[in-house]
């Protein structure tokens, strides 16, 4: 999975260097093989599951400057889970926050087929919906045309500011621009990476055919 993530940021002409954050050595060994550096590894507290990403993007820009000197001004971080990506469009995510002087960040989002009016929980065993302050009567029930069209946060590319976050003690900031990408799938389950199969069985992916290339030329070396 992150090989995809590591191909597609060695494509892209706006991103110095390729730096992979893990506690795994496996995942390390990994990601040398396809190109990233590795210069630390995550401590085991900022690496589990309920581990805010704010900790170890904190970490990771500490480290670099520590052991580097090396300060970016800006972190572009590509999550795995989020594995087919077009790199012009990271590119032009890189761009539009270089000239963004007021923006603090950027996550790039999809559009949902539905909003979240339409969502609903289940308190005691019964549906109850999450706007319990809109005024119209069963507000769930209404056409999703009559609200605001949502978006999903997607890890296909997001930005920190490196100034941001030292400062403000905040991941993205108060404005936080929104880059809208093509649907993106997201493997979070098993099913997840069945669906991801079956979209690449139907539409060959530029990353795949260049994850391959990648592989061949490091077996001939």
């Amino acid at each position: 999975m992150i090989s995809f993530s590591i191909i597609a940021a060695l494509a892209c002409m706006r991103i110095e260097r390729v730096i992979v954050s893990t506690d795994s050595p496996e995942i390390a060994r990994i990601a040398k093989i396809y190109g990233a550096e590795v210069p630390f590894m995550r401590p085991p507290e900022l690496s589990s599951d309920k581990s805010p990403a704010i900790d170890y993007v904190s970490h990771a820009f500490k480290i670099v400057e520590e052991t580097d000197n090396y300060k970016p001004d800006l972190m572009v971080m590509l999550l795995p889970t989020t594995p087919l990506r077009e790199t012009h469009l990271i590119d032009q995510a890189i761009t539009l926050v270089n000239e963004s002087p007021n923006a603090t960040g950027l996550r790039s989002v999809h559009e949902l087929s539905e909003p979240p009016q339409k969502m609903m929980a289940i308190e005691g065993g019964y549906l109850t919906g999450f706007f319990p302050n809109d005024p119209r009567p069963e507000y769930f029930n209404l056409p999703r045309q009559l609200f605001p069209t949502a978006y999903h946060p997607n890890g296909y590319v997001e930005i920190v500011r490196r100034d941001i976050l030292l400062d403000q003690g905040t991941l993205y900031g108060s404005r936080i621009l929104g880059f809208i990408t093509p649907f993106s799938v997201e493997v979070d389950a098993p099913e997840d990476f069945d669906y991801l199969e079956y979209v690449t069985e139907r539409n060959p992916h530029p990353l795949i055919k260049k994850l391959g290339h990648t592989m061949k030329t490091r077996d001939q070396i």
